[in-house]
This record gives C-alpha cells, sequence and structure tokens, in this order.
C-alpha cells in the first residue's frame, strides 16, 4: 500500500485501566508500529485512568500547526470492537476539539476488530499457551470483554462461527461483563458436551480486572489452558498500520468542527 504522507501523526486511543501493566502494554504495542514505520509520528493516549487523553495530545498537535492551514492527524482507536468507545466517546472528543481547533483536521480510522489479523493473533497466543491451531479435539472459548451495545457483542458471536471453520472442535463465545454466557459457564457446557480439552482464547489488548479474572474463573471451570492477551503481538502492529493507512488514504480530513 502506498504510504501517507509523513506529515501525518497517529493519535493511538487505547481504553485506558487503573492496572499498569496496560499502559505498559500498549506502549510495546506503538513501540512494534513505529519500528515498522519509523517515519510515522505515533502518540498515545488513552480515554480513562491514564495519561494523556485524546483531547491532549489532539490539541497540542493543533497548537504546534498553528499557522498550517492543512494540519491534521489521524486518530485510530485502539478497540478490538465497534462500542461505545468508538461510536460516542471518540466522537465527543473530536467534536470538543474541533470546536478550539476549526482549522485541524482529523481522520478517524476503524477499530482494530474484526479482522483476520486478530484471529492470526489469537491463534499465535493459543500456541505459545500449547494450544495448536485448529486442534480438532480441542473447543474454544473466545472471551471479549463484552458490550451494552448488541451489535458488539454479535461481532463475537460472528467471530467464533467464522473461527470455528478453522478446525477446532468448537469455537463458542463468552463475555467478562454485561451479557451472558460468563466464561466459566461455556468451559463448563463444552466439557459436559464431551469436548476432550476446552481453552480459553483471550480477546482481550492489554491485562487488567478482566483478563485476570477470565484466567481465573475458567481454569477452576476445568480450562486447560488460557491464552495470553493480545498485546503487541506482530499481527496487531500490522493490524494498526493497516487501519492508519486505510484512514490516511481516504478521503481529506474532516474539519471536526465541522462535524
Amino acid at each position: 500500500m502506498r504510504h501517507p504522507p509523513v506529515s501525518v501523526p497517529m493519535v493511538a486511543v487505547a481504553h485506558g485501566s487503573r492496572d499498569p501493566r496496560a499502559a505498559a502494554t500498549v506502549t510495546a504495542l506503538l513501540d512494534a508500529v513505529r519500528a515498522r514505520r519509523p517515519d510515522v509520528p505515533v502518540h498515545a493516549s488513552f480515554l480513562d485512568h491514564a495519561t494523556p487523553a485524546p483531547a491532549a495530545v489532539l490539541d497540542g498537535l493543533a497548537g504546534a500547526a498553528r499557522r498550517d492551514a492543512h494540519a491534521e492527524a489521524v486518530v485510530l482507536p485502539l478497540l478490538l470492537t465497534a462500542a461505545y468507545h468508538s461510536k460516542t466517546d471518540i466522537p465527543g472528543v473530536l467534536a470538543r476539539v474541533g470546536r478550539r481547533h476549526p482549522r485541524f483536521g482529523v481522520r478517524t480510522a476503524g477499530t482494530l476488530g474484526p479482522h483476520p489479523l486478530l484471529t492470526a493473533a489469537l491463534e499465535r497466543r493459543l500456541a505459545e499457551a500449547g494450544v495448536g491451531p485448529g486442534d480438532p479435539d480441542t473447543a474454544v472459548v473466545l472471551v471479549s470483554a463484552g458490550s451494552s451495545d448488541p451489535s458488539a457483542n454479535a461481532t463475537i458471536w460472528r467471530l467464533a462461527r467464522e473461527w470455528r471453520a478453522r478446525g477446532w472442535r468448537g469455537v463458542v463465545p463468552a463475555f467478562a461483563s454485561a451479557t451472558r454466557p460468563a466464561p466459566a459457564e461455556a468451559v463448563a457446557a463444552l466439557l459436559d458436551a464431551g469436548a476432550p480439552r476446552v481453552a480459553v482464547a483471550s480477546y482481550f489488548l492489554a491485562p487488567g480486572h478482566f483478563a485476570d479474572k477470565v484466567r481465573r474463573e475458567s481454569l477452576a471451570a476445568g480450562a486447560a489452558a488460557v491464552s495470553g492477551v493480545l498485546g503487541d503481538a506482530p499481527e496487531v502492529a500490522d493490524l494498526v498500520l493497516h487501519r492508519y493507512e486505510q484512514a490516511a488514504a481516504a478521503a481529506p480530513a474532516r474539519h471536526v468542527a465541522a462535524g
């Protein structure tokens, strides 16, 4: 893909967590992105519980480029599904920044998921936990955080159906919050149905309360393995750049005050 102009910064927007491992994981992921494209200025930001906030980063970029009528940035959500944060929180931030900096243009990238590169990253993490890809004797529980947005949860159900075709004995979704089944329920149901082994695939970008809870409860329910978070897997770093390049190569940045 043709590389976009190097003058377009990337502002990556992560969920944020009180757990310091989460910010460290985001830092490692963005370091991997920078290693792939050292010409792209990459900035981290967090919606909650960590700094800097995306508005602060965008304010800084807009202020530094105040004299440039064509100044712009790509805002890239480090989110695995499209839900409240991508549909409401981030547009709200951009609207407020736009009112302060009406000449500053923003291109908004899509959320990371769904995408085949994330499936590859899930299989990488399972392999690291001792579960070979597509093992016909292994049933998989695909666990995401869960959302109050039904369309986000539907994305996980669809991903589970599609992933089953890779050869697994079965793949079912589960959710750490907001909806059911819970991971332990899904593990127990698969074992009761005769699965020789159940592995849990963690569809989380970074470690924290949910990932820890899922690991603990899934192992207690009989899971043979629980994969690590996606983190800085090479496929995730590649996907971040893919989303960036899609956005940067699209229509000219909109001036967010007009949106």
